[in-house]
């Protein structure tokens, strides 16, 4: 594959803020980003952040109407590193789970999962449900992986932006992609604010 690609995909879990830091991360990388964005995740960029649907699909290099079954990432002969969908809805997760590919979205999921690529799916609900854990454990038994934007409070984040930033950023770090400023546990973060390091046991 001469061109590394990825698919960014949002749907519609509290949480937009997450793929449109996955977008402005990945800019600063060597990528071709493809965007998907769910009608549900419209809902939530217009309830949550003051973004425009145009600026955020301006971030993106290329961008997939959501009904568009035929588009280039629905077929596994398009490569890609795989697809990252932040955040993921409870419906989302289900569809991916049983294979039911009634949209774009669901069904470039699909195609990364049978074609043995990476889908990493930032799960955004609380609680869960019993339906919710036996879909998340699906997903994981089909390659998928389960990535909650836990935040990292070790980090000693100060603002809301670090703690979006890091969760996206570690979720990109599972498709061999570093976000270079992105503080790691156990590694000098040159500021003088920086957690204090492990001494051992």
């Amino acid at each position: 594959m001469s061109t590394r690609r990825i698919i960014v995909g949002i749907s519609g879990a509290t949480g937009f803020q997450y793929g449109v830091k996955a977008l402005e991360l990945l800019a600063a990388m060597d990528v071709e980003v493809h965007l998907v964005i769910s009608k549900g995740a419209e809902m939530t960029r217009a309830l949550e952040t003051d973004y425009t649907h145009e600026q955020v699909t301006a971030m993106a290099d290329v961008v997939h109407p959501l009904a568009n079954l035929g588009a280039s990432i629905a077929s596994g002969s398009f490569h890609t590193l795989g697809m990252l969908v932040a955040p993921c809805s409870m419906r989302t997760l289900a569809a991916v789970a049983h294979c039911m590919t009634d949209n774009l979205l669901t069904r470039a999921a699909d195609v990364v999962l049978k074609d043995r690529r990476r889908l990493v799916l930032m799960a955004r609900e609380t609680p869960l449900n019993l339906g919710h854990l036996r879909n998340m454990q699906l997903v994981t038994e089909m390659g998928g992986i389960i990535f909650p934007p836990v935040p990292a409070l070790y980090q000693r984040p100060k603002s809301l932006d670090e703690v979006i930033t890091h969760s996206v950023g570690r979720a990109l770090d599972l498709f061999g992609l570093e976000v270079k400023s992105l503080p790691r546990w156990g590694e000098l973060v040159e500021n003088e604010d920086s957690a204090p390091q492990a001494t051992g046991s």
